[in-house]
């Protein structure tokens, strides 16, 4: 299908969890609020199903994100769900990488073509401050298992915030290169007042050329990560919310006030 300008849409980032096992402090505040009941969480036939409605309409790829993805219980039997469906020609995932290197090489077996792993620095004292915790050991150990399990090209993500330093991101530029990782360089974003920019070294941001589509873990289409817009299934239902969400897509980003980063992935 193609949106109001003239945009194919084939990509849809569907979130599976609003949850995550860190708290990275330009995604997620120290004292959570609002999140999803176990109930509200689409489970995996509801997932599936949408999946295989929306491929006949154009849907081809599919980015599994969160929260922390890897935290849904099970992820490889929805991910082996959705890989038999016709049409669906790619499946990735984005990820902190802290659960990986014990499940890479099942989600491999059962389908998941590659990953984007998240990583701001390569100190692991940094990486401990950003995250709120995290064991920057655990995510080498995940990219390593990663890559040996086939899931490539692999890419790191690097948020740079204001207290990113030059020495960070040459470190992580030669980090990359060395164990031939792609890298992408993701200004740190601000929803509700609608800042934005173009991802270096991938397409997010490229209004002009955005082909996504949002789904959240209760089952909201939003048709951009800075709208206000989103679409229930239950009230509209899959192929009508799909159609309202791709219509209802803005030229470009705007602001978003009523969601955040963990809850619509991204």
């Amino acid at each position: 299908m193609y949106d109001s300008y003239n945009r194919h849409i084939t990509y849809l980032r569907i979130s599976v969890t609003d949850r995550c096992n860190l708290a990275c402090k330009y995604c997620m505040p120290e004292q959570v609020k609002g999140v999803l009941r176990g109930s509200e969480i689409q489970d995996f036939e509801e997932i599936t199903q949408i999946v295989r409605t929306l491929a006949p309409l154009g849907i081809s790829k599919i980015r599994l994100t969160g929260g922390e993805p890897l935290v849904r219980k099970g992820l490889d039997e929805l991910i082996r769900m959705i890989s038999g469906i016709d049409g669906i020609r790619e499946i990735t995932m984005t990820t902190n990488g802290l659960l990986l290197a014990g499940m890479a090489h099942r989600l491999a077996l059962a389908g998941l073509d590659r990953v984007n792993i998240s990583l701001d620095t390569l100190d692991p004292d940094r990486y401990r401050e950003i995250t709120r915790g995290g064991d920057i050991r655990r995510v080498k150990a995940g990219i390593d298992s990663a890559l040996k399990a086939g899931l490539n090209p692999l890419k790191i993500n690097c948020v740079i915030t204001p207290d990113t330093t030059a020495g960070e991101i040459e470190k992580l530029k030669e980090y990359c290169h060395s164990n031939d990782l792609g890298l992408r360089f993701i200004r740190q974003m601000n929803l509700g007042t609608g800042k934005f920019w173009k991802v270096e070294g991938g397409e997010g941001g490229h209004c002009r050329i955005c082909n996504r589509i949002r789904l959240t873990a209760d089952g909201r289409f939003i048709p951009c990560l800075f709208s206000e817009k989103e679409f229930g299934i239950r009230e509209h239902g899959i192929e009508g919310a799909f159609t309202r969400a791709i219509q209802q897509k803005p030229e470009k980003g705007r602001v978003n006030s009523r969601n955040t980063f963990y809850s619509i992935g991204g």
